[in-house]
């Protein structure tokens, strides 16, 4: 087991959350200028192209940078990585509003903001959720990933509205602002709260690149946790372009228009602050990995039942999305919960950044695989494909040597991995 965080009972609280509001308050102002910065892309060029190549550019560091990060983050300060980041996306998003405010804003100026602010996050992640083992007790961690979870379940819901109401009133480079504003009130608790560092085990006498080597060989030498991060892989190659399908299939299968996709979304929006907050509340199973296991299997019925709903059917996939949102946020917080409380402190850099590289690889990967097997049989095919492999997967996990038992393995397994 990991050790205890070595200070008072509850003192956990008075410095955890004060840098968890901040960083709150940052992926809200992040999430407004996405949804700011999308909206102008849409309406100014009214190009496919121009918004896929935005979303492109702001996946590729994700995907190429981050298992350096995480490489960082197991080397370097991890609080003082975090203000770097959080200040990097600030300047970045501040001299795009000037750009906006002067008149001379152009699409390659919203291309290199939205690179940057991705390479800082690729960097911000993995230090904050590493950081998160060093202050939170583990008994804790599935309710803090909880939290997590129904914090990007209100930011999916009340963004986007939020978003267009301030558009209506503030120019561009206002809303831009607002993310500016947000940035330093994260920055802040950031420069008084200290964070216990991990063992620094010589990395000081190695390289960038061996310390990245050394992270590989450890997911690859423990079995069950580069099982772990292959399952997620694969059901990140076939969920989340089935998110992306999401309008053709209103549009397409019900025969829906506008409100029909924002009824979906927005329930499940819903459904991930209510997965979000009953993890928080709740806490899991004791064993987190059965946690896991339940969640999965029924977001693999919600993807199944979407994809097999005759076209009048509308009400029941709504309920479908319902579903959906609640099992994801539970699956996910105690997921990073199982991977904060097993993976040694000065490793989780790397296993988490590339747990996450992963899944942001997937992601191209499966739209490419997605788009033919749509047009070609009808997008509720995917739906029901990506189910059944979810189901797969969460059956996998009793019939994969130690998988089920990952939580239990002994310091020495781990330390035998490195």
């Amino acid at each position: 087991m990991m050790r205890e965080i070595p200070w008072e009972p509850g003192a956990w609280r008075s410095r955890f959350f004060p840098v968890w509001s901040g960083q709150a308050l940052s992926l809200l102002g992040s999430e407004l200028v996405q949804f700011a910065l999308v909206w102008w892309l849409a309406r100014t060029t009214g190009s496919a192209t121009a918004l896929a190549g935005a979303t492109l550019v702001a996946l590729l560091p994700q995907i190429v940078i981050s298992p350096f990060a995480g490489t960082l983050a197991d080397r370097w300060n991890r609080r003082w990585m975090m203000v770097l980041a959080d200040a990097a996306t600030a300047l970045a998003t501040l001299a795009l509003a000037l750009l906006f405010a002067t008149g001379v804003a152009g699409l390659w100026h919203v291309y290199v903001a939205l690179l940057v602010r991705s390479a800082a996050s690729a960097f911000h992640w993995p230090a904050m959720q590493a950081s998160t083992t060093m202050m939170v007790p583990d008994r804790h961690l599935t309710r803090v990933g909880g939290l997590n979870q129904t914090l990007y379940g209100v930011a999916a819901v009340l963004c986007p509205p939020l978003g267009a109401l301030l558009l209506e009133v503030l120019p561009i480079h206002g809303v831009l602002a607002i993310d500016v504003v947000t940035a330093i009130l994260a920055i802040a608790p950031l420069v008084f709260v200290a964070i216990p560092l991990p063992p620094r085990r010589a990395a000081a006498r190695t390289s960038v690149l061996a310390d990245l080597r050394e992270g590989l060989r450890f997911v690859v030498r423990w079995k069950p946790l580069l099982a772990i991060i292959l399952i997620a892989t694969t059901i990140n190659l076939f969920a989340n372009p089935a998110g992306s399908l999401t309008p053709l299939l209103v549009t397409q299968h019900f025969g829906g228009g506008a409100i029909h996709l924002a009824t979906l979304q927005s329930v499940f929006g819903i459904g991930m602050v209510a997965g979000g907050l009953a993890l928080g509340v709740w806490g899991g199973f004791r064993r987190r990995i059965v946690t896991v296991v339940v969640s999965l299997s029924l977001m693999g019925v919600a993807f199944c039942t979407i994809g097999l709903l005759p076209a009048t059917a509308f009400a029941a996939a709504v309920a479908a999305f319902g579903l959906r949102g609640m099992a994801s946020p539970v699956c996910d917080g105690a997921l990073f919960a199982m991977l904060q409380s097993t993976v040694p402190h000065e490793m989780q850099g790397r296993v988490l950044s590339l747990l996450l590289s992963g899944a942001k690889a997937a992601s191209p990967l499966g739209l490419a695989m997605a788009g033919p097997v749509a047009d070609r049989f009808g997008i509720p095919v995917w739906y029901a494909i990506a189910g059944l492999v979810m189901v797969i997967c969460s059956l996998l996990v009793f019939v994969l040597p130690g998988v089920l038992h990952h939580e239990d393995a002994p310091p020495a397994a781990k330390a035998d991995a490195q």
